[in-house]
């Protein structure tokens, strides 16, 4: 079984190329998402897959901060849009606390790439620009542009104009660049008209200008060397800057177009992620809620091309159930539902893991953590407890107790319960969040067939010790039967007596977590 991540890695290692460029890109325009940060994961992980192979391999990522700000990008003010149509490279940070508005929206995204073992050249659209290392292609791109008009105009119901040239000046101006339009040069110089009015001329070697999209990614594959990249599917569509920019590519600039891998957008709640609206999640924004190797397991768990729709809310709870399975089918402590499944796990978590051959990570179950957080507080000490009363370490902890736990694995408790705490805080519904009464018995009406449960569950709870929730579970449900009370009448009875409110956790589990003369007691509605 192979993962896809292989079988690039497969088809990249047949190449006859001594040295292989996995190029990545990202447009500088507002908060940088899981959705379009997935070039830079996935070209990482083929680059890393090519490493293992012993094949000689580069991965860069290109920020793609000198194009036009076409939108406001949330939460900026609506002012901003004063610099709308100029380069994001010449706005200046929105909150004074960076040198620009490109460092305020990389920063937070540069500083996570550690955290996801991501390690990548750096690349600036705007300093290659300012370098001169765009000019040998623009000269091209300026003496060749009937022929790329040629190119263009098989894809669009419009041609352009015949004078139309593959480059665009920043309008020294308004200082605009998606409003300029050039129509002659001589030399180095490029004569262009604004749509502010201004006419004048500028030198190509100033950087004050860049290349049409689909030209410009066609001289940056060459200019790198670049033979795979993956992107969005809006540039892989049929006629879409993949298709335009690979006969450039050819044709233009004699370079054969890299290994396409195009992925699949990532919705947010059945929303598109947008920056100017704000509807986004950002890989800094899943540390705070999980550990880095789930982002890379979610990403990687299917094909690039299926649809992907996350929330970090309820369901999130189902997706952390995944990924702890996973993990520990890996570092066999629990066995998967069959042989093919075992197979399949192993493969997408060697894929997602960050430190290849890192020992067993303390992953306490996430879902259980939610309630045993909302019991304990935050006493690693006293949850642990409470993990082990209700079976849930694994066979590698089931035997330790707290002070066994190494300072790696305490490191690593400490985050998931800081995860823990971040989602409830966040991102739980409110039925999910509960707060034991413990000063005094809640003054919820109870029916006599609740009270007397109750009182007979006490009688249980006092009289004996459970080893597990299952048989505290099948101990209330003889008591339900016996009574002839619905369970969810009696549940809520549990509720209304140590929560205040008719819904919690799973009861038998709960009630195990907690401390067993308060249950009594409090059963009793004693104290």
């Amino acid at each position: 079984m192979k993962h896809w991540i292989e079988r690039i890695a497969d088809e990249l290692s047949e190449k006859n190329i001594d040295k292989h460029v996995i190029a990545s890109g990202t447009s500088i325009s507002g908060s940088i998402h899981i959705g379009n940060s997935c070039d830079v994961f996935i070209a990482s992980a083929i680059g890393r897959e090519l490493k293992k192979r012993g094949i000689d391999v580069e991965t860069i990522w290109i920020a793609d901060d000198h194009d036009p700000l076409r939108k406001v990008p949330f939460p900026l003010p609506e002012s901003y849009d004063k610099y709308l149509g100029m380069p994001y490279s010449n706005i200046p940070c929105p909150e004074g606390c960076c040198a620009s508005f490109v460092e305020h929206f990389e920063k937070p995204f540069l500083g996570v790439l550690d955290d996801y073992g991501i390690d990548i050249e750096l690349k600036s659209g705007f300093e290659m620009y300012k370098e001169g290392v765009y000019n040998e292609y623009i000269r091209t791109a300026l003496e060749k542009a009937p022929e790329i008009r040629e190119i263009f105009n098989q894809y669009r119901r419009e041609p352009l104009a015949d004078d139309w040239l593959p480059y665009n000046p920043i309008c020294e101006e308004c200082g605009r660049v998606n409003t300029t339009f050039a129509y002659d040069f001589d030399g180095d110089i490029v004569k262009y008209r604004c749509d502010c009015g201004h006419e004048g001329e500028m030198d190509i070697k100033t950087g004050n200008g860049k290349l049409t999209w689909r030209v410009e990614w066609a001289a940056r594959w060459k200019i790198f060397g670049t033979t795979c990249e993956p992107f969005g599917k809006d540039h892989a569509a049929s006629g879409g800057s993949y298709d335009v920019s690979s006969i450039i590519s050819k044709e233009i600039f004699d370079y054969e177009a890299p290994y396409p891998v195009p992925y699949e957008w990532i919705t947010l709640d059945g929303d598109a992620m947008s920056k100017s609206k704000g509807v986004f999640f950002t890989p800094a924004q899943w540390l705070e809620i999980g550990p880095a190797e789930s982002l890379n397991y979610y990403l990687f768990r299917s094909k690039p091309m299926k649809s992907k729709d996350f929330s970090p809310k309820m369901s999130f709870l189902d997706f952390m159930d995944q990924f702890d399975k996973v993990e520990k089918v890996f570092f066999n402590e629990e066995e998967a539902p069959s042989e093919k499944e075992d197979k399949k796990f192993r493969k997408i978590y060697e894929m997602a893991q960050i430190n290849e051959g890192e020992p067993l990570p303390f992953r306490p179950p996430y879902r259980f953590l939610v309630n045993a957080y909302q019991i304990a507080g935050n006493d690693l000490e006293k949850i642990f407890t409470i993990l082990k009363n209700n079976s849930q370490l694994t066979k590698s902890f089931e035997d330790k107790e707290f002070s066994d736990l190494t300072e790696t694995e305490l490191k690593q408790y400490q985050e998931r319960v800081d995860n823990v705490i971040n989602w409830l805080d966040t991102y739980a519904p409110k039925f999910v969040k509960f707060q034991v009464q413990e000063k005094s018995v809640p003054k919820l009406p109870l029916t006599d067939e609740q009270t007397t449960f109750l009182k007979d569950l006490a009688s249980l709870i006092e009289e004996k010790t459970f080893k597990t929730a299952e048989e505290l579970h099948d101990a209330m449900y003889e008591i339900l039967e016996a009574q002839g009370l619905k369970p969810q009448k009696g549940f809520q009875a549990i509720y209304k007596m140590i929560l205040g409110q008719k819904q919690g956790p799973r009861a038998a589990s709960f009630l195990l977590s907690l401390d067993k003369d308060f249950v009594v007691k409090r059963l009793r509605q004693e104290a």
